[in-house]
């Protein structure tokens, strides 16, 4: 549903005034309220937000507001201490949650609507503003990210796109948060209606593993991205189902053509790792639509770490890959490391076995635990018939039949005695049947992701990265649990 509104007659070459629906407003205030968020304490998540939005549109002030039926609420304000909430006039967030983009003032005292707003007639003297709103999965408009300066200027498409992404990590925020109070408020539920001992225990652990569960769920990719030319295919193996792991991988586009992946490892388990995971996740993607340089993804990534407190003194490992396609077939793969096990690019050879080579760029640190980490790259061509598999150590730390870790030798091993095709569907499921076949069970968290370029007649395939190249994702997004618990 999406909000509504009616424009009043402006003069000639001015911004019309925007209305709200009675009923679509009635609706949207129940969302808000749903989401149960107005006047609850400040929240690092939400500051981080505000703080990288005034970071990277260099700006005095950064704000994520939510639009009260009086009121605008600030949920955080970077640049505006001591400012709660104001009243909802017409002019800024009042009218951007009316709109079906971006709101974009470059000089508010030229804007008729926005110039009698207390944020620029008043003492603070706004002459720019921006705001992309805040809109929920059923199309209600909660809020707005703002940016806000006492000069005028403008900004581009890609900044609005920029703006529009930090919404979007707002209510990324807000919706695992809401996870978290449903869970919690059932859990409560559950507790007042049991009665029995045994039976309250057995169903405290269904409540803890649904509720890791879903969390965990939040941290991953729902499924993988179809990507001409390309297969891809992930699984997610957690090692027990009371705890949300710290490992994460993504897939996804940084412009018209080219690609970015990550896997990585956060340190630890449970709460704590996964804001790290929720926040290493989304810097690596908002980091990559600035820049998809992988070392300065990985150095953006380690800055941030270091800096926000909620992060704490945990760090993790990262991955990061660039694929560019080429004329003919294949892609370009440029990959940075921060500490992270090597990635195994395959082929087949002559001799019918796999051809395995260890993706292994030499000073790469880890990510989030030094102010001068020092990261490294390499570059190399992911040919049609080729895959690259990327996983994290509890993957190499399973322990075979004989008790030793299967380590990187082993995994090596594993690769080169293959005889199956190279898909990435393949390399996969292979890997799932080897952690199945553990005799112990897996003692930590097992990410895999794996990438595979198709094999085709090259006389009547298109151009790499044109659309029709077939692509499949198989994903396993929900974590999949091995052995007892």
């Amino acid at each position: 549903m999406t909000q509504q509104a009616s424009a009043t007659d402006p003069a000639p070459g001015r911004r019309p005034e925007l209305v709200p629906n009675p009923r679509a407003e009635a609706a949207r205030i129940a969302a808000v309220r749903r989401y149960d968020i107005l006047d609850t304490p400040p929240d690092g998540a939400f500051d981080r937000v505000a703080a990288m939005a005034a970071r990277l549109f260099d700006v005095p002030v950064a704000t994520v507001t939510i639009v009260d039926t009086d009121r605008i609420w600030f949920k955080a304000a970077h640049g505006l201490e001591g400012v709660k909430e104001i009243g909802r006039d017409p002019g800024l967030c009042g009218s951007a949650i009316l709109r079906d983009d971006a709101l974009v003032i470059p000089d508010t005292l030229h804007d008729p609507v926005a110039a009698n707003n207390p944020l620029v007639a008043g003492e603070m003297g706004v002459r720019f503003y921006a705001a992309a709103p805040i809109i929920t999965p059923d199309g209600h408009r909660l809020g707005t990210v703002n940016v806000l300066d006492t000069k005028p200027r403008s900004i581009t498409e890609d900044d609005t796109a920029t703006l529009a992404d930090l919404a979007a990590i707002v209510l990324d925020e807000m919706e695992l948060r809401l996870s978290a109070l449903r869970a919690l408020r059932n859990e409560q539920e559950r507790r007042e209606v049991e009665r029995a001992a045994r039976e309250q225990v057995e169903k405290d652990k269904a409540a803890i593993a649904a509720f890791a569960s879903t969390l965990q769920r939040t941290l991953l990719p729902p499924a993988l991205p179809v990507v001409p030319g390309l297969e891809l295919a992930c699984h997610y193996h957690t090692a027990s189902v009371h705890d949300v792991g710290g490992d994460f991988y993504d897939v996804f586009p940084v412009d018209g053509s080219r690609w970015a992946f990550f896997l990585g490892d956060v340190c630890g388990k449970g709460p704590e790792a996964a804001t790290v995971t929720a926040l290493a996740r989304h810097t690596l993607r908002v980091a990559a639509q600035i820049d998809p340089d992988p070392v300065t993804v990985l150095r953006t990534l380690n800055s941030v770490l270091l800096t926000d407190v909620t992060a704490g003194s945990r760090f993790c490992t990262a991955l990061f890959g660039l694929l560019s396609p080429q004329e003919g077939g294949g892609f370009t793969v440029t990959v940075a490391t921060g500490g992270h096990p090597p990635a195994y690019h395959v082929r087949p050879d002559d001799s019918g076995a796999v051809w395995v080579k260890a993706v292994r760029p030499k000073g790469g640190m880890l990510v989030g635990a030094f102010p001068q980490a020092s990261f490294a790259q390499a570059t190399f061509l992911l040919a049609p018939g080729e895959g690259l598999f990327l996983y994290t150590d509890g993957l190499t730390e399973a322990r075979t039949t004989q008790g030793a870790m299967l380590g990187e030798d082993g995994l090596t091993g594993f690769l080169h005695q293959r005889t199956g095709p190279l898909t990435a569907t393949a390399l996969v499921e292979d890997a799932v049947t080897l952690l199945a076949s553990v005799p112990d069970g897996v003692g930590d968290d097992v990410a895999l992701l794996a990438l595979s370029v198709s094999v085709s007649d090259p006389e009547t395939a298109p151009d790499a990265g044109v659309a029709g190249v077939a692509a499949t994702a198989h994903t396993t997004a929900a974590p999949e649990h091995f052995g007892q618990e």
